[in-house]
């Protein structure tokens, strides 16, 4: 019989470890760099290719797909179903000094002033706003130590996304992720924003430390190590200090993105806005704003938020983002 061979470049024999090429369903390894098998969507250390190599068919070719115009059109609708947001007269900022690209790294207070001169807050006694910010003292503000959920955390968690789903911009975001077949019933909605938003997660160590709401909405802070460990989901230093939402990675902030909770920490001092590098392109709110600030000692070279939305406007578009763009949001 005649013998075959057959010859195998480098490339065919080896896999990179940042890479699903080959790897897909994997099973998960805390020893990887990255991860190819479904759970890494819902802990969010997916490799970058996975959608190319991994990703399931269905979705991507069918009706139930969500193309990019999908996107623009159901993100404009809840724009504007946000009838919660601040009205010109709620709000009153103060920007001051607008950094260059090769100054937010300066670490520089070029703003003598604090960035908000006035919010009314009749705001936060709207029910989304007031089962928010009920949140933001829910969370250790330090990464690598295990987060103990209360009962009575549990309940409040309930309730903001009672709250929220009683709202015309939630309602239109399930309508809309429900023909496009991602859910079969509001509830079962519901369910997955919880453990989305409030499933713990590691971030370092093992220990379950971090959520994606505390990430995006609150704030932590990680003075050492990378973080990383462990295959879970999407997170001042003053010892006792409850108030904490955002985090801090090799003593930088990471995270903190809502106003709310920077107007809140910057009234007690505890947040110094420094300067901004980008205004957005609204005349009202919600605007846009790219911002340098200092958080009880640790540092936040370039943030971003949305001034002025209600918290169900920026639960709902990171939500849609998430789900619609896993991995890329």
């Amino acid at each position: 019989p005649r013998t075959t061979l057959l010859f195998l470049s480098p490339a065919d024999l080896y896999t990179a470890p940042d890479s699903c090429k080959g790897r897909c369903e994997e099973p998960y390894s805390k020893e990887d760099e990255c991860h190819c098998n479904a759970e890494c969507e819902r802990y969010h250390n997916c490799c970058e290719d996975y959608y190319r190599h991994c990703r399931p068919v269905g979705f991507s070719s069918s009706r139930d797909a969500i193309a990019d115009e999908d996107l623009l059109h159901i993100s404009e609708q809840l724009y504007e179903a946000d009838h919660n947001k601040a009205r010109p007269t709620d709000i009153a900022i103060n920007p001051q000094y607008q950094a260059s690209p090769d100054e937010t790294g300066d670490q520089e207070d070029r703003s003598p002033q604090p960035l908000y001169k006035y919010v009314n807050e009749e705001l936060f006694s709207k029910p989304t706003y007031a089962s928010f910010i009920k949140l933001l003292d829910n969370y250790q503000r330090v990464t690598g130590r295990e987060e103990d959920v209360t009962a009575e955390e549990l309940r409040e968690q309930d309730n903001f996304l009672k709250e929220v789903m009683k709202t015309e911009l939630m309602k239109k975001l399930f309508a809309f992720l429900h023909k496009k077949n991602r859910y079969g019933s509001e509830q079962e909605f519901v369910a997955d924003l919880k453990e989305m938003w409030f499933g713990l997660y590691s971030r370092g160590d093992g220990e379950q430390d971090s959520s994606g709401f505390e990430h995006i909405f609150s704030g932590r802070a990680c003075t050492g190590g990378t973080g990383g460990a462990g295959q879970h989901q999407a997170g001042g230093l003053t010892p006792g200090s409850r108030l904490c939402l955002g985090e801090v990675k090799k003593g930088k902030v990471s995270g903190f993105h809502n106003w709310i909770r920077f107007y809140l920490l910057e009234k007690q001092g505890i947040v110094n806005y420094f300067s901004h590098n980008f205004n957005g392109p609204w005349d009202t709110y919600p605007d846009v704003l790219g911002l340098q600030f200092n958080w009880d000692g640790f540092y936040k070279e370039v943030g971003s938020a949305f001034i002025g939305c209600s918290p169900e406007f920026e639960f709902g578009l990171y939500t849609l983002c998430f789900i619609a763009r896993p991995g890329r949001a």
